[in-house]
């Protein structure tokens, strides 16, 4: 289940006492007084605007790394921490199997609330106080102290600072229960600064942050190329035009085939894509109307279309349009009417059509996943990047004993020329119905191909 314990709605009860100033609630949330033209500090909020927002019926400004209906609690207050726990274990008691723990290196922020580090780098101002803040290890341990440590239960944490060498911090650490933390260096590949300040990305550097992750990290990664947070993977690593179908299974065979637990997000089985947006107003994300209106308010985009290619790209509606389940009105989702649009390609592209069709993304998944469950190299064993000729081709093995297995991967629509570490291998699995010879130089656009060596 997911654990969202870093904020909660303004509409919760908890956060309507405490703006009431119910003395059992007051220091739920993080509130300052003070003027209200003047925010207590320049933090900007994740979705765009200033970290904080005044209200009038406390007479005080409230802080929300989010939006400002996700007001942030105040783990410093006991009370807070106490309630969390209980509540943790009422779901635990349910007989759920873990959390995945929602921004979980949030949760302190420091005493007095300093101004950003004019000179730090980070993703909005202000990161640099809060992510891992001061007391984090502190309320971890007593999180797992009284929720977890009697109990085997999965917990992965979303790491907003998300590098490395932090992950390696929280889940080599003594008594914070963190079994894996999901990173973000591949998913920021596309962008600068900014989550909407795109830049172009490459194979190479794909490679290279994988690589890097599964050779040098110490702990067990979780494998994803998309989540509700992140547009449609086969839209923004694949082609979600011609090769759909091809480049949609070669992004499975690379997360099936890592070191790791892959994660699958609904619809990915499928090959969902991206929604065609055409305007704003089509948009309910509140991310990305902010922080689109803010960057058209300073004249970043030439036109609509220049604005729109940036919200096709990057917003989180993508990634929560309706499941398309069958080709009816509403794609079998709804008899009413959906919070989001439909994707008009539902016709095509639904869990009904994909189980009738052999070729299916979806069969697919499955014989990736009867893959995996077949050989623990492909779970347990070491990862080795191997050199290639062409950019765009991706290979490297994975060892285990005296079981190898060879991974090829084609990330483009172009048939390059590769030349195989290999003279021999049993073909263990491809996303085209006939491959060639493990010499074959000739790769087919988006193929993946693993072999037994």
């Amino acid at each position: 289940m997911d654990l969202v314990v870093n904020h909660t709605s303004d509409e919760h009860e908890w956060f309507r006492r405490s703006r009431r100033g119910d003395p059992d609630y007051a220091d739920y949330y993080h509130w300052v007084e003070g003027p209200p033209e003047e925010p207590p500090n320049d933090w900007e909020s994740f979705f765009g605007g200033s970290a904080w927002s005044y209200d009038d019926e406390r007479g005080a400004w409230y802080l929300h790394l989010f939006d400002e209906k996700q007001p942030d609690l105040d783990w410093g207050t006991p009370a807070v921490r106490r309630d969390v726990y209980e509540m943790m274990d009422w779901w635990l008691g349910k007989g759920i199997d873990g959390f995945r723990l929602d921004v979980i290196d949030l949760l302190s922020k420091p005493e007095g609330y300093p101004d950003a580090d004019p000179g730090a780098d980070t993703i909005v101002r202000g990161a640099d106080r809060y992510v891992g803040g001061p007391r984090l290890f502190e309320y971890l341990r007593e999180m797992y102290d009284a929720t977890l440590s009697d109990r085997d239960v999965l917990t992965v944490g979303e790491m907003v600072g998300g590098t490395l060498e932090e992950a390696e911090r929280y889940l080599d650490s003594e008594g914070l229960g963190m079994q894996m933390a999901f990173n973000f260096d591949h998913m920021r590949l596309d962008m600068t600064g900014s989550r909407w300040n795109r830049v172009e990305w490459s194979v190479s550097d794909l490679k290279r942050v994988v690589s890097r992750w599964q050779t040098a990290f110490g702990g067990w990664s979780p494998l994803y190329l998309n989540n509700h947070d992140e547009p449609r993977m086969v839209s923004r690593f694949g082609d979600d035009g011609r090769y759909r179908r091809e480049s949609a299974k070669l992004l499975g065979t690379l997360l099936y085939t890592l070191r790791g637990t892959p994660f699958c997000y609904q619809g990915e089985e499928l090959g969902m894509t991206n929604y065609p947006f055409e305007s704003l107003e089509e948009v309910v994300d509140v991310d990305t109307r902010r922080n689109v209106e803010l960057l058209r308010e300073r004249g970043a985009f030439e036109d609509h279309a220049e604005m729109m290619a940036l919200v096709r790209h990057r917003t989180r509606d993508n990634a929560r349009t309706p499941m398309q389940w069958d080709d009816s009105p509403n794609a079998g989702f709804t008899d009413g009417e959906p919070w989001l649009p439909i994707n008009p390609n539902h016709r095509e592209i639904n869990v009904a059509a994909a189980r009738a069709d052999p070729d299916s993304v979806l069969r697919y998944y499955r014989r990736l996943a009867a893959l995996r469950d077949d050989h623990e190299v492909l779970v347990y064993g070491e990862y080795d990047l191997l050199p290639a000729d062409h950019d765009q081709v991706w290979t490297y093995e994975r060892r285990l004993g005296e079981e190898t297995v060879l991974v090829v991967l084609n990330f483009g629509a172009d048939s390059p020329e590769y030349e195989a570490p290999y003279d021999d291998g049993d073909l263990l699995l491809g996303n085209y119905d006939h491959a060639g010879p493990i010499g074959d130089p000739r790769l087919r656009p988006w193929e993946a191909l693993v072999y037994d060596v």
